[in-house]
């Protein structure tokens, strides 16, 4: 075991910051940490989400002779991530974001994780975007993906005027996804070099009812990949990263839309929607709608017979 994380309360976190600052630790900086300690072997670092994350050599040691029986006060403690072995395994997860939102691009992004990455992912509480209703909080954690040491990743925003045409030519909502995530693993592939060990599976939500929907997109080198499509996928870790990302690009994207066009721009599909709707064409006219919202939705036949009432 060469890394390991924990909850803990503020009360065992200002323990084991004791511990530490009299065992011959010295402070290290590390992003979105309280704080963080290490000497050769081993790096100790509590974050903001309050989970220690422990790496180096000395993290067995650690574990079995300080943290469980001098901060845990036991010696039976494993972490989400231990009972679920398949999730340190070096992988890749994709996910997406914009799907369901009428305005704004659909935004594909890729993340490649190992044992340490994993782990380090965990100590910031990375969890699924979509349990996350925070922007701010979102472009937090992508931040902390982005900045984590030895996390690859890969992001393709396919924005509005891209994404009608690619609507309009394959005419299915899943192959354009299927198109957007073989181009991330793609481009993660393209970095082979930067992943250790080597990623032996992608894995990405079932949105597809075979998996061949994504390997007829990708090319000879993603074709090698062992491609999992699952219910739920953003229960892992790497999944998880990739959805975060992603939504940070999409939110992103949709204000600079929305500064562009001066409108509120909301997200989802709703009568909230519908109304910004009639509001852009009002303003902009049909002809721009293209640009800020995705077209084959029914939101556009709705809105459509309201060009104009704004003006009566």
């Amino acid at each position: 075991m060469t890394s390991h994380t924990a909850k803990l309360s503020p009360e065992q976190a200002e323990a084991l910051r004791g511990i530490l600052a009299m065992r011959a630790f010295e402070q290290a900086e590390v992003p979105h940490s309280i704080f963080s300690y290490k000497r050769p072997g081993l790096t100790v670092t509590w974050y903001k989400s309050g989970k220690v994350l422990l790496q180096g050599k000395g993290t067995k040691e650690f574990v079995e002779f300080t943290l469980e029986p001098e901060v845990l006060g036991e010696a039976a403690f494993t972490d989400m991530l231990d009972g679920q072995p398949q999730q340190l395994e070096p992988h890749i997860g994709v996910d997406e974001s914009g799907k369901g939102d009428f305005f704004g691009p659909l935004v594909v992004a890729g993340v490649y994780v190992n044992e340490p990455v994993a782990r380090a992912l965990d100590g910031l509480g990375v969890k699924d975007s979509k349990t996350i209703t925070n922007d701010k909080k979102i472009a937090a954690l992508a931040k902390g993906i982005r900045d984590t040491n030895g996390c690859v990743y890969s992001i393709v925003p396919i924005g509005n005027t891209s994404y009608n045409r690619l609507h309009q030519r394959m005419r299915n909502v899943n192959k354009i996804l299927a198109w957007g995530h073989a181009r991330v693993i793609e481009n993660l592939l393209g970095q082979r070099h930067r992943m250790e060990p080597q990623p032996l599976r992608a894995i990405s939500d079932q949105f597809a009812r075979s998996k061949a929907t994504i390997q007829s997109a990708l090319m000879e080198e993603g074709r090698r990949l062992e491609l999992v499509q699952m219910h739920k996928a953003e229960s892992d870790i790497a999944v998880a990263a990739a959805s975060i990302l992603a939504r940070s690009v999409f939110v992103q994207r949709l204000k600079t839309l929305e500064e562009e066009f001066d409108l509120d721009l909301p997200k989802g599909a709703s009568s909230k929607v519908d109304t910004a709707g009639s509001d852009f064409l009002n303003k902009h006219g049909i002809e721009k709608l293209g640009q800020v919202a995705k077209l084959h939705f029914r939101t556009t036949q709705k809105i459509q017979p309201k060009l104009g009432l704004a003006q009566d």
